[in-house]
């Protein structure tokens, strides 16, 4: 069933224009979402990908792998960016609780964009770090402030990661897979 698929575009001949048009616009959300929070970023990258073999079939450049790459990298992506505040409390001398509260917190503070995504993991790491590790205000804020700085860095690992699945599918379209 894949090669009957591959061998024709699914959407019908819309034209490589309009086909190329929709690719890049997805691409730009893409990378805007992996910068801004409000977007799902790395999604809407792999989106990008499907909706360009889904328009143009086997004339897309894309090679079936290249799907099952963009899924991984956007699984390593949201991995990280879910774990980095707790690695970050940890790195700074936190407690258990306190990578619990970060997670908790870097959960919770999706829900409170954009502010919500530094608070969230700090004042989850804090809290915890005083409520259940029974720290000290000094060494609870200092497990605080990992979390943020973990935080920070999986948003650098975020856009790294986009610009990465980006390049992939240039390499694919343009090199790999012709």
């Amino acid at each position: 069933m894949w090669n009957a698929i591959e061998s024709s575009a699914i959407w019908g001949d819309v034209g490589t224009g309009a086909a190329w048009f929709v690719t890049i616009s997805l691409l730009v959300a893409g990378a805007i979402g992996c910068i801004l929070p409000v977007l799902p970023g790395h999604l809407i990258l792999l989106i990008a990908a499907v909706a360009h073999w889904l328009m143009l079939g086997k004339n897309s450049g894309l090679q079936w792998w290249s799907f099952v790459v963009l899924a991984l990298l956007m699984a390593i992506s949201q991995t990280f960016e879910v774990l980095s505040g707790a690695a970050g409390s940890k790195w700074f001398g936190g407690t258990r609780w306190g990578a619990v509260g970060a997670m908790v917190g870097s959960i919770v503070g999706m829900f409170f964009l954009p502010f919500g995504l530094l608070l969230g993991p700090l004042i989850g790491a804090f809290v915890c770090e005083i409520g259940f590790a029974r720290k000290q205000t000094q060494q609870a804020a200092i497990s605080g402030v990992g979390s943020v700085v973990g935080t920070v860095a999986g948003m650098g690992f975020k856009i790294v990661i986009g610009a990465a699945m980006i390049l992939w599918f240039f390499l694919d379209v343009f090199l790999i897979g012709k």
